[in-house]
């Protein structure tokens, strides 16, 4: 039963989403819809500006966070965001980087209060522990470091996966480790990042699971491109991809 008397959420797609995993949405979409819920897609979102303000480009970050904020604002409902790092960027940041422009600051707390990270919204907000996924095989999750450590996301994927039929869990050694991307961390500090990025790979393959599953887009793109270039059968999946496939209510 929902906890939230919600029909309608807005999408916060993310751009890493948009540009390089777009089925992650259309799983989110599906998912949210099955709830009964409608999903609105605001067209004039951007970037939330993460990037620009971890690398200190303030001033970018500061226009960037303004437009989500006048797209946000204009909309109603509950703001469904499948990426901790983004959520995290929005609910923690925005009121700081926006701390000099009191016009913003009704906006800040309208977006910011009903901002979620996608399984944090389905756990914590509707009540949804089980969606009605199956999937065969044996996983194991990683832990994102901006929604563990700013938005504190840990049982609520593993909540959804562990009621994934037929799936087995295998816990991660050094799960919450960062994987070593960081955004522009892995561009500026590359032999860092790839060392980090190492260990972490060498933790996932000695679970001997078929699937690592993240709730970041950042952290799951450069785990899956360690892997393959490794040669790994291990597939990376968003946990949107992994808990999508919804089982029949007739019983069939």
């Amino acid at each position: 039963m929902n906890k939230t008397p919600c029909q309608s959420v807005q999408l916060f797609a993310t751009c890493l989403i948009d540009a390089f995993s777009p089925d992650v949405g259309m799983a989110v979409v599906d998912i949210l819809e099955a709830q009964g819920l409608t999903v609105e897609f605001p067209v004039n979102q951007t970037c939330c500006g993460q990037p620009a303000f971890n690398g200190g480009f303030w001033e970018d970050a500061r226009a960037m966070a303004r437009q989500t904020l006048d797209v946000l604002s204009a909309t109603e409902g509950p703001v469904v965001i499948p990426s901790g790092s983004c959520a995290d960027m929005i609910v923690n940041h925005y009121a700081e980087l926006l701390a000099n422009e009191p016009e913003y600051a009704a906006k800040i707390e309208d977006v910011t209060s009903r901002s979620y990270e996608f399984t944090q919204f389905l756990i914590d907000e509707l009540g949804v522990t089980d969606v009605g996924a199956t999937r065969k095989g044996r996983l194991t999750y990683h832990s994102s470091c901006h929604g563990l450590r700013g938005l504190g996301i840990s049982k609520q994927p593993k909540t959804l996966l562990a009621n994934v039929d037929q799936s087995e869990i295998i816990e991660l050694p050094d799960e919450e480790t960062c994987c070593g991307f960081g955004g522009l961390f892995a561009v500026k500090m590359s032999d860092i990042s790839g060392a980090m990025l190492q260990d972490k790979l060498d933790n996932i393959e000695s679970t001997g699971a078929d699937v690592v599953v993240g709730v970041d887009a950042s952290c799951l793109m450069h785990i899956a491109g360690g892997l393959q270039k490794r040669g790994s059968k291990v597939q990376v999946k968003h946990v949107a991809e992994m808990i999508r496939n919804i089982r029949m209510k007739t019983g069939n």
